[in-house]
C-alpha cells in the first residue's frame, strides 16, 4: 500500500460505520478512535472530522458520552454504543457487505451475488 491516503469521499462513507465498529468492544475517548484508525491503515483523522461526526451519532441515538476527570490532566469525553446503536451497528455491517460484494462483482466483472440483484 502506498503512503498516500485514501480518497476523502471513500472515507467519509465508510467513517461513521467504522467509529460505531470501534466503539463495540467499550466505551473509549476520540483521540483513542482517531489513533486507532490511523493504526490500521485509514491515515490520520483529524478532529475537526471525527468530532462532528461522534455528535452527530449522538444526536441520532447511536452513542452516548460521558465526560470523566483526567487523572493530573484535562478530562476526557468517553463514547459508547447504546442499545440502538448495537442494533444500528448489526444492521450496518449487514449491508455494508452486501455493497461490498457488490462492488466487487463490479470491479471484478463477477456476476453480481443474486441475493442482491434488483
Amino acid at each position: 500500500m502506498t503512503d498516500a491516503p485514501w480518497p476523502s469521499d471513500w472515507l467519509r462513507g465508510a467513517l461513521a460505520l467504522l467509529v460505531l465498529t470501534l466503539l463495540a468492544p467499550g466505551r473509549t475517548y476520540g483521540y483513542a478512535i482517531a489513533t486507532e484508525l490511523e493504526t490500521r491503515g485509514f491515515g490520520a483523522i483529524k478532529g475537526g472530522t471525527l468530532y462532528p461526526l461522534l455528535g452527530r451519532l449522538e444526536a441520532e441515538g447511536l452513542i452516548a458520552s460521558q465526560w470523566e476527570p483526567g487523572e493530573g490532566g484535562p478530562g476526557r469525553k468517553y463514547f459508547e454504543l447504546t442499545e440502538s446503536g448495537t442494533a444500528h451497528l448489526a444492521a450496518e455491517v449487514a449491508r455494508w457487505s452486501a455493497f461490498s460484494d457488490c462492488v466487487t462483482a463490479v470491479l471484478t466483472g463477477s456476476p453480481v451475488p443474486s441475493a442482491r440483484r434488483s
